[in-house]
């Protein structure tokens, strides 16, 4: 592998379909301003290196970076790559993930508006998240101890796992489908609506009207915090570790809880059944 330490790129295609490089502390940086620094590249290595301009990394095989930093204005930085690996590294250029495969992430600190968009096989783990339409129809996806601030996140997802997360996000999984969630904080507006084959086990669940219309819904000892009007319209099976605000018409299968505040039950066409395992008012 050629090894390229302490330079500056700043040309157009600048290392254009490169193969079995190493790059230590380089950077793409300068005023020729040039794009697409390693589009068509295999085998590249990048260690402390500064990505300053825009896509630098598009239509790559086998790319590792390791300590390194995109900045905002490295936009778009890796898009139609595959068989990627990212550690402790920052990402803070809009849409800096999008279309690619076999991604591997850990450490990493990400600040990136539409990040993540129609990614498949993704393992993330150990990252901090900002930014709005996270991950949008992206599928199989695994997350351990992620925390994520942002909107619209997750949304059309498929075949994912998350575990010991925390997300500060509204309107989170919407449409999603097979999905697990375990041992999770999930805080924000309209949780997963419209979501098929979803299932949250000991989750924290926080904020308003979450879970409706939803198909094949699953909770599994979880908490509700703050949830008013709650699974409208779902098919679901459900048990509550701590008080409901309200419930509002589920169409089937059952819910299962300490107590509801307010039970509202105005369609005939919904018939799922609410379980109360305590006789007291908790509203």
């Amino acid at each position: 592998m050629k090894i390229i330490e302490d330079q500056t790129f700043d040309m157009e295609r600048a290392l254009y379909a490169s193969q079995g490089i190493s790059l230590k502390n380089c950077s793409f940086d300068g005023p020729a301003d040039g794009e697409s620094a390693l589009k068509e590249s295999r085998d590249v290595r990048l260690s402390h290196c500064f990505c300053n301009l825009r896509y630098p990394f598009w239509h790559d095989a086998g790319l590792a970076i390791a300590d390194s930093e995109m900045t905002e204005l490295c936009r778009a930085a890796i898009w139609y790559s595959t068989d990627i690996e990212i550690r402790d590294t920052k990402l803070h250029g809009i849409k800096a993930l999008r279309e690619c495969s076999r991604v591997k992430m850990q450490g990493c600190d990400i600040l990136s508006p539409e990040f993540g968009w129609s990614v498949q096989e993704m393992k993330m783990k150990d990252c901090t998240v900002q930014g709005e339409y996270f991950m949008m129809r992206s599928d199989r996806l695994n997350f351990t101890k992620v925390q994520l601030k942002g909107k619209y996140s997750f949304q059309y997802v498929q075949d994912c796992v998350f575990e010991d997360c925390v997300f500060d996000t509204k309107d989170a999984f919407w449409h999603a489908k097979n999905v697990i969630v375990r041992n999770s904080v999930i805080k924000g507006e309209y949780l997963a609506w419209y979501c098929e084959n979803v299932t949250f086990e000991n989750c924290r669940i926080i904020g308003t009207q979450p879970l409706c219309y939803c198909r094949n819904l699953k909770l599994i000892d979880c908490e509700m915090v703050d949830t008013d009007l709650s699974f409208e319209k779902s098919d679901v099976e459900a048990t509550i570790t701590t008080p409901v605000v309200s419930i509002k018409n589920p169409l089937s299968g059952y819910i299962q809880a300490p107590c509801v505040g307010e039970m509202i039950q105005d369609d005939g066409n919904c018939r799922g059944e609410i379980r109360i395992q305590k006789q007291y008012c908790c509203a």
